[in-house]
């Protein structure tokens, strides 16, 4: 009797294969981290072998910039053409983002821990996070530039700035809000940052931190 040949696996099986490792792969290297996390044990949490993770994905520094990539992709999903908008409506989505993400702790935890480990030597995750705070950060600052000429307002020379400020306090309250849920509101914390922020560079007023200031500090921006 001929062995029935195995029919080759359809396309979108495959992509369902992979989308249920990244998944996978989101969780370990969220809880465990991207050296502690192996991929035996996300082939263990998909029921594969060692050798089918790498059949899809390569290698694991591959699984984990595709992890990433996974996870920003998320963020766009629902946006027309799949990309971050301008002006104000990006600091709406913004906001938005951070309500979405109070119900998807996997992937927040996954992108703090992968994001904080990038900065060690040699991790395969360094230049995509690199490029993605570069891209953020000019993708923000254009948005500023764009709500300001639609105001008739000089571009101010706070926007760079104010551009980092509003990635690191969102990346900074994801990990607040992860170490305590009960104690940090995500999403109202994010809006009312990111909300101080954009009215700090449109409607600027002197610094209430020079009041009292000790001599022989140094003036802030806002209030010289």
């Amino acid at each position: 009797m001929t062995a029935q040949r195995r029919q080759p696996r359809s396309r979108p099986e495959t992509l369902a294969r992979r989308r249920d490792i990244l998944d996978a792969a989101v969780e370990i290297f969220g809880s465990k981290g991207f050296a502690g996390g192996t991929l035996q044990e996300i082939a263990d949490q998909v029921g594969m072998t060692h050798a089918g993770i790498l059949h899809h994905f390569g290698s694991k520094d591959q699984l984990l910039i595709e992890v990433l990539q996974h996870r920003d992709e998320t963020d766009v999903a629902d946006l027309e053409e799949q990309h971050i908008p301008d002006g104000m409506p990006l600091f709406r989505h913004l906001v938005r983002t951070a309500f979405v993400n109070e119900h998807r702790a996997g992937i927040v935890q996954a992108y703090a821990v992968l994001s904080a480990e990038s900065v060690t030597d040699d991790h395969p995750g360094r230049a995509f996070f690199e490029k993605r705070y570069r891209t953020l950060r000019s993708e923000v600052a254009h948005a500023f530039e764009v709500v300001c000429a639609e105001r008739g307002i000089t571009t101010p020379d706070t926007i760079a700035d104010a551009s980092t400020s509003i990635l690191a306090v969102m990346d900074g309250l994801q990990v607040q809000w992860l170490l305590d849920p009960t104690a940090v509101e995500l999403a109202r914390a994010s809006e009312f940052a990111i909300e101080a922020i954009v009215t700090a560079v449109l409607s600027p007023t002197p610094s209430p931190l020079a009041d009292g200031a000790d001599e022989h500090a140094q003036p802030s921006r806002s209030s010289v």
